[in-house]
This record gives C-alpha cells, structure tokens and sequence, in this order.
C-alpha cells in the first residue's frame, strides 16, 4: 500500500497548489488532471485523498461500443465490483465531454462500495441523479448520451492518461477545489514530508503579510527571514 492512514490525515490538510509546487522541486511539472473540476455538492469545498483505481477508455468502434457491452465481463460495471473501498477512481474518458462515462446507477453503487471520490477528464450524465447520491465527483461537466456514444470501455487497473496526466494503479490522488493531482506511489511520503514543511513555512509567511510585512526577501523568504523562520518553529510558536 502507497498510502498509510498517517500520510492520508496529513495530505488532507495539504492544497494540491503546495503539491505541485513540491512536486515540481522533484521534477514533476505534469500532475494536475485537466478537465477534472469539483462537479458534484458533494465535492465542493472538499480535500480527498485515496489510492487510483484507474479505468480506461478509447474512442468508440460500433462493434464494440453497444449497449450490450455492458453486460461484458469487462465493462464499467464489472470493474466497480472490483473496486476495494477508499479509493479515488480515476476515468481516462480521453477528455470526451458529450458522452457520460457514469450516471446515476453507477455512481449509487461506488457510494455504497465507499469509494472515496470519481475523477475523470470526462463527463457525467444524469446529472441530478448523480448529486443525489452524495458521491464527490470531479469532472469536465455532464452529458446527456451514454458512454457508448462515444466511448469504449477496455479495462480497468492499468496506466492511463487522465488529463494529459500519466497515472498508474495505486498512486495517491489529492482532489480539492483547485482540482485533481497524482502524486507516484513511491515519492508519498517523500511529498508528504515536504509539503508539510512547506505549508508550515507558508502559514507563518502569511502572518507576516498580515502583520504588514513587504514580499521581496519574505516570499521567497531569504535567509534572514529563513532563519525567524526556524527561530520561531523551534519556539513553538507555529
């Protein structure tokens, strides 16, 4: 497991906008999810955290794409019932946006599976039905048509491309009003250590704004700024 019940408390009270800033002092630039926006009440105002349970899909080929398909022992349904609770499902609908990948069915049965969020670059229908279940969903919108208009499902827990985002099976998603990141399973706790640090570092700048403070030198703060910084922290008094 990539993610122990200590790192998630501490990536809940951390903003994806000090994720990728962290990430991208590791070198990773690409982690933001395109397209996958707060949609749902559910996920207004919310911090998610879980490990990817991916799905994939590819452009539609009427031999494939029916609705028959959904009685396939690959299909969208299958893979929910694979689904262990806790994760953060994660949709490579390739960014289609006028075909639903998931209604309100769907979503009813991730919410009794506990699944902890769905995140996708696509779309959701029966848009209504889906708020009602309470399910947090992040997506590009909603849509009337049926996945299969413009989708086919292929399988489940394989890398995909979510919003031009690589993700694998078992990385750790963060989804909050700013949207959706991945960070790699085994940079966890390494991220997670640094972003603590550097959500710290940011609270005790932000007083300093507050207290009348100039930026240049405070943010980013310089070494004499570094070193109250430091005085401060081993004070105790943030």
């Amino acid at each position: 497991m990539a993610l122990s019940a200590e790192t998630k408390s501490k990536l809940e009270g951390i903003t994806t906008a000090t994720l990728t800033t962290v990430l991208l002092k590791k070198g990773l630039r690409n982690v933001w999810m395109r397209g996958a926006a707060p949609f749902t009440p559910a996920a207004q105002g919310k911090r998610l955290v879980g490990e990817a349970f991916t799905l994939r899909f590819i452009p539609a080929r009427e031999d494939l794409a029916t609705p028959e398909s959904w009685s396939s022992p690959k299909s969208t349904r299958a893979a929910i019932e694979a689904m262990p609770e806790g994760v953060i499902v994660v949709a490579d609908a390739m960014g289609v946006k006028d075909a639903g990948i998931f209604g309100d069915i769907l979503c009813a049965r991730l919410q009794k599976k506990n699944v902890t969020a769905l995140v996708t670059d696509g779309a959701v229908r029966d848009v209504a039905g889906v708020n009602g279940t309470g399910l947090p969903v992040w997506c590009a919108g909603g849509a009337a048509p049926p996945s299969v208009a413009g989708l086919t499902f292929v399988n489940w827990q394989e890398p995909v491309g979510c919003g031009g985002v690589a993700v694998f099976p078992g990385d750790v998603i963060v989804a909050d009003p700013d949207g959706a990141v991945v960070i790699p399973a085994d940079l966890v706790e390494a991220v997670t250590e640094m972003a603590v640090e550097q959500e710290r570092l940011e609270g005790w700048i932000m007083k300093q704004v507050e207290a009348g403070q100039a930026l240049p030198g405070l943010y980013p703060a310089n070494a004499e700024n570094k070193a109250r910084y430091e005085a401060d922290k081993a004070a105790g008094r943030i």
